[in-house]
């Protein structure tokens, strides 16, 4: 257990660090969250998560459940931040695509740990690659071009695990790159194909410190300007005179090294490579395929999710608008992180306890 939890601990301690010189009021509603994702991994110790989640039916109920909230949100929800990936519960807002995504690691762990001497056949793939383009695709028109590119990561991810042949995964990924074509054509919206192009070839963009590029390019500067060691707490002029865009969730990596410098960002990013590491570990020593999938499709998200954000934030992917697991700010997305964790020690519990 402690080597599982420790990293997500110094993870954690970091965002909380980096809140509380930004904000004191999201600094205690995060604590609130954290609290709660405590209550998941407490909750799985002592109960038997597999007869519940190991259940086709409970697993395609959530799936659902979770596709129709994003399409609830996409024509109810209000507009926030220019998207309307929040649904108001009470005094908190929630994401439904975070539901969507533990969907789709259950689910693709129950439908390939069933079909993995079949993986390779037409059928497994094509029907395997409806399950996450449904949701993705009402997940652009919300806008939200990062859990698009979550829920596709975590199809393909389940492709190259199950073993399927190289011939069939270029097979998939032109089946992905044909209905990416689609999706830059006549879903995708302006900024969004701005950004990408912007990412692409930024001399094209003669304004680009002033435009599509702006929160890519403060957050370099952030980053450039830190150091080695760091401006200090509360110390970060980027961030705290307000250059830094969204400094408590997209790019709140660039935040946390602006005040403790490229040495505190390297040691994030090899502490968050270790948790990695442990789930890929536990996964590889559960019992169950079933069970391997779940270790090694969160493995996936998170890993998908680490790159886009630190790519975001140093310039070495467009900027998609991803949280970094654990440490940026937000209650769905922290709940999402600590229920998957909480079933990955759950997992390591029942194989410790069965060998």
């Amino acid at each position: 257990m402690f080597e599982l939890f420790l990293p997500v601990l110094i993870i954690i301690a970091a965002g909380l660090v980096t809140l509380s010189a930004l904000s004191w009021h999201l600094f205690f509603v995060q604590l609130i969250w954290i609290a709660m994702g405590v209550g998941f991994v407490l909750l799985f110790l002592f109960v038997d998560w597999r007869s519940v989640f190991n259940s086709r039916w409970i697993i395609w109920g959530v799936y659902g459940f979770g596709v129709a909230l994003v399409l609830f949100a996409y024509f109810k929800a209000p507009l926030i931040r220019n998207t309307r990936s929040w649904l108001p519960v009470g005094p908190f807002t929630i994401q439904p695509v975070e539901l969507v995504k533990i969907a789709l690691i259950f689910l693709y762990a129950n439908y390939f740990s069933r079909r993995h001497l079949a993986v390779a056949r037409w059928q497994v793939i094509v029907s395997s690659f409806f399950f996450f383009i449904i949701p993705a695709a009402i997940a652009v028109k919300l806008p939200d071009l990062g859990s698009a590119v979550i829920f596709a990561s975590i199809w393909f991810g389940f492709l190259l695990l199950s073993g399927l042949p190289l011939r069939r995964v270029f097979a998939a990924l032109t089946i992905f790159l044909c209905v990416a074509g689609f999706l830059w054509v006549y879903v995708l919206k302006d900024y969004h194909r701005a950004r990408i192009v912007g990412f692409v070839s930024p001399e094209q963009s003669a304004q680009s410190a002033l435009g599509i590029n702006y929160s890519m390019i403060q957050s370099k500067i952030t980053i450039g300007s830190a150091g080695f060691w760091g401006k200090g707490y509360g110390q970060g002029t980027q961030t705290q005179l307000g250059f830094l865009s969204e400094p408590t969730e997209d790019f709140i990596f660039a935040a946390f090294i602006e005040e403790w410098g490229i040495a505190g960002g390297l040691f994030i990013i090899i502490t968050f490579l270790f948790l990695i590491f442990q789930i890929l570990k536990i996964g590889l020593l559960a019992d169950k395929n079933f069970e391997k999938f779940i270790c090694l499709g969160a493995a996936m998200m998170f890993g998908v999710q680490f790159l886009l954000n630190t790519g975001s934030a140093t310039g070495l992917t467009p900027v998609v608008g991803v949280t970094f697991p654990f440490l940026s700010y937000g209650g769905s997305s922290m709940l999402t992180d600590s229920f998957l964790l909480a079933i990955i020690n759950s997992v390591r519990e029942r194989s410790r306890g069965s060998s």
